[in-house]
Formats: structure tokens, C-alpha cells, sequence
């Protein structure tokens, strides 16, 4: 995994490599990269993964086990743009499975912690249509929902 472009960097509590299986199975165009290992120059223990390289739909992530002073939050969260409703319900379902949970207007948090904005067709549009009135009533529909429903933000948006 070399070449251009940018790499996101997670930061975990010693679960690296576990998460970058469970987002492998998760995501099905994923790809395994290098494990790097601490050696006895520390600061981890000697043979204990400290990176996991991983691939995600065409993104490139390393895992860095490095404790738990920096724990994620929703600051900084990844959009999941889905093709239709069956691949929002899959990523959404996936995603809050195995002690992950909702959150508001479509976010999820895994079990790692991570922020995922799962996003159906049609839900961006909807919000940022140029008419402010449909943006608007779009909008306030979906502030009300947790998981995304865009035919209820179309009649919403269709009710003015």
C-alpha cells in the first residue's frame, strides 16, 4: 500500500488489528496490509502489533495501537455513500452490530468508537436542494430520525 493520496490514521487502545479484521468483514472490497510489531525499544511490548495497514473501498488506513490517551470522538467521522437502500440498511445494520450503536441523522458509532455517517441516495440532494423551503422541511425531518429514511425527507421536503 504505497503511492499517493493520503493514508487515515487511527489511533487504538491496543485493538488494531482486531478492527482492521472486523472492517474487513464489514466493507467487502477491503484488503489486508503490513503488520508492524513493537520491538524491545518499546514503547509497546516486544512482539505486540503497534500498525496494521488496511484497505477499505479504494481507502487506505493504518491502525496504530497506541493507548488510550486519545480516545475517537464524533469530530471526525467517515461518510458511507451508499448506491441504494439494501446497502444503507447492510452498512447501518453492520456497523451497530456487536456493541456499536446509533446515533442521530444517519451516524453510527462501531464498537471501536469510530463515527460512520451511513448515507442512502437521495438524502443529500434532498437537504441541499435549491429550493430553501424543500432544504429546509428535508432538513428538519431528518433531524428527528436516527437512521436515514429519504422517502420520509421527500415527503417532507414535497409537503410545503
Amino acid at each position: 500500500m504505497s503511492g499517493n493520496g493520503f493514508t487515515t490514521c487511527l489511533w487504538f487502545d491496543g485493538d488494531a488489528e482486531a478492527a482492521a479484521d472486523y472492517y474487513l468483514s464489514v466493507f467487502k472490497d477491503g484488503r489486508l496490509g503490513r503488520i508492524g510489531r513493537y520491538t524491545d525499544a518499546g514503547p509497546g511490548e516486544a512482539g505486540s502489533v503497534m500498525v496494521v495497514e488496511f484497505e477499505i473501498n479504494g481507502q487506505r488506513f493504518i491502525g496504530l495501537n497506541g493507548g488510550p490517551q486519545f480516545p475517537f470522538t464524533e469530530a471526525i467521522s467517515f461518510q458511507i455513500h451508499c448506491a441504494d437502500e439494501a446497502e444503507a440498511d447492510y452498512y447501518y445494520d453492520a456497523l451497530t452490530r456487536d456493541g456499536g450503536h446509533e446515533s442521530a441523522c444517519g451516524w453510527v458509532k462501531d464498537r471501536f468508537g469510530v463515527s460512520w455517517q451511513v448515507t442512502p441516495p437521495g438524502a443529500i440532494e434532498l437537504i441541499s436542494d435549491p429550493d430553501p423551503g424543500r432544504a429546509s422541511r428535508a432538513t428538519a425531518a431528518m433531524m428527528k430520525m436516527k437512521k436515514l429514511d429519504v422517502a420520509e425527507m421527500r415527503r417532507a421536503a414535497d409537503a410545503g
